[in-house]
């Protein structure tokens, strides 16, 4: 019986995917948020039932545009140039199914983040920078295997109804969630960070919680007004440099 069509997909979007996504992996090494071959960053492609993300088992220094590899919503592979895909594959690909508004997810084993993670223990909202980012605590999903789309069941039941947009997978590691890959790279950067300097305050004693209404106030500003805004006075780009 012959398999069923790849879905179709304009080939110019995929390509600049291929580039972002290989392009992303390398901050997580510069961040420190991986060792070795493990951990991986995945997006999904616009108006198409496919993801890009990266070969199992390849080392940072030799992923490329050309060897990252194009999944369908079930995780098989429609491009991919013999190579297999990342172990974790069935997670992002049950995340994408079930989570529309997702666009990009990353898995990494950061040290602080993963501390919190095997102890299975949320990481307390305790910091501006963690309401800005997560508006709340950074919630702890189940314990489940690799291989199948255990841990993508974990993400999506953890994450429903919560504004974090990182979980700490139990026993295991960080999985965050964004509207593009690049913003769940973001979360996982802040994840590691606000781990770090949180498990450090533990040393020193009880860390100070921040209020709830102080929360929701520190993320609706991160949120909505932090950052360049467009502005109503700014001409369109056709009349920029005009003279009056």
């Amino acid at each position: 019986m012959s398999s069923s069509p790849p879905p179709p997909h304009d080939n110019a979007t995929v390509t600049r995917l291929r580039q972002d996504v290989s392009d992303l992996h390398q901050e997580l090494v510069r961040y420190g948020l991986v060792v070795w071959t493990a951990g991986n960053v995945s997006a999904r492609v616009p108006g198409a039932d496919l993801f890009v993300i990266k070969p199992s088992g390849v080392d940072y220094d030799r992923l490329s545009p050309s060897n990252m590899i194009v999944c369908d919503l079930d995780g098989r592979v429609v491009e991919g140039g013999g190579l297999s895909p990342s172990s974790d594959t069935a997670a992002h690909a049950y995340v994408y199914r079930h989570l529309p508004e997702v666009g990009g997810v990353v898995h990494t084993h950061s040290t602080y983040a993963c501390a919190w993670a095997a102890r299975g223990e949320p990481v307390p909202c305790v910091l501006t920078a963690m309401a800005d980012e997560f508006g709340a605590e950074i919630p702890v999903g189940p314990f489940a295997l690799i291989g199948d789309d255990s841990i993508g069941r974990g993400i999506v039941e953890t994450l429903a109804g919560h504004r974090s947009p990182a979980v700490l997978m139990q026993s295991h590691g960080v999985f965050t969630v964004g509207k593009d890959a690049r913003a769940a790279v973001k979360a996982a950067v802040m994840c590691e960070d606000v781990a770090r300097t949180v498990h450090i305050s533990r040393q020193l004693g009880e860390p100070l919680p921040i209020a709830g209404p102080d929360i929701d106030r520190l993320y609706d500003r991160y949120q909505n007004v932090y950052g360049q805004q467009p502005s109503a006075a700014t001409p369109p780009a056709a009349n920029r440099g005009a003279t009056a």
